[in-house]
């Protein structure tokens, strides 16, 4: 009987107890998805076991979900729709819905030199869209392909949040991320103003996120990512017109689903050869 090396999650909580409890055998604990701070990576390292994850697969299906976010929003497809399902036909002969043109927008990235967020950039210029970056650096890292493009500004968070007409979180989930997307940060955001998150549910502080949805300081919500998936069934996030939840469906596409196969087997085969990529620990 072998004795198991490899274990495979999938944004599954891997609790620290439960981590010290594997047996020494264990050598690699393969993260089947982009984010892993779902791992105790600490923990792992001390006790001799690389975390790997999939940093790629889904970048251009994530970058596309906040498009998706952004047209729906535009045009307000999440209103009208919901008005016809519920027999509403009035907007076929009156404006109930404030709609507009993207062209011209400004979009704000929180995270936005990282890989996703740039793959955002690459389809919202071509849509006209004037993008702002927040970078605590104040600068893209060196060689960014949009390092000097005219279209493409970086800005302090607090004018970020001020100024644009949608913000998309594209950070990662860390102890500096978390609820870093505040009510004080709602709160700077313009009334006609659009928060989309498809990263992760916790960077936003969700209890004043439904407060201030509640008291309609912004114009709507879109939320492909939520703190706890799916939200508690008490959870009002599911209630509020102004808020509009997904699945955590922005990486799920058939062969974006294929490639994390895939690129799961070339950790798993890159381990086994002695030449492990992708570690994070």
């Amino acid at each position: 009987q072998h004795e198991p090396e490899i274990v495979i999650t999938k944004e599954m909580t891997v609790p620290e107890k439960a981590l010290q409890q594997f047996p020494e055998s264990v050598k690699l604990l393969a993260e089947a998805g982009t984010g892993y701070n779902n791992i105790p990576i600490d923990v792992a390292r001390s006790q001799g076991i690389s975390v790997c994850n999939i940093p790629t697969y889904s970048n251009e299906s994530v970058a596309h979900m906040v498009i998706t976010y952004i047209m729906n929003f535009g045009a307000a497809i999440f209103d009208q729709a919901r008005d016809l399902h519920n027999r509403d036909r009035r907007s076929f002969s009156v404006f109930r819905h404030p709609i507009y043109e993207i062209t011209g927008k400004k979009l704000g990235l929180v995270g936005g030199s990282g890989t996703i967020g740039t793959c955002v950039i690459d389809v919202a210029i071509p849509l006209g869209m004037d993008i702002l970056i927040s970078s605590r650096a104040g600068k893209l890292p060196p060689g960014h392909k949009y390092e000097n493009h005219p279209r493409v500004k970086v800005v302090d968070k607090d004018v970020l949040f001020q100024t644009s007409d949608f913000v998309s979180i594209n950070c990662p989930l860390n102890a500096q991320t978390r609820h870093s997307v505040g009510e004080r940060e709602i709160r700077l955001m313009k009334p006609t103003a659009f928060l989309i998150n498809t990263a992760r549910g916790a960077i936003i502080d969700e209890a004043a996120l439904i407060r201030c949805m509640k008291e309609k300081k912004i114009a709507g919500a879109g939320l492909d990512t939520q703190e706890v998936e799916p939200p508690p069934q008490d959870s009002e996030l599911w209630d509020l017109e102004n808020v509009f939840l997904t699945p955590h469906i922005g990486w799920r596409r058939l062969e974006t689903r294929q490639r994390l196969v895939d690129m799961t087997a070339d950790n798993i085969e890159a381990y086994i050869s002695g030449k492990a990529i992708n570690v994070v620990n």
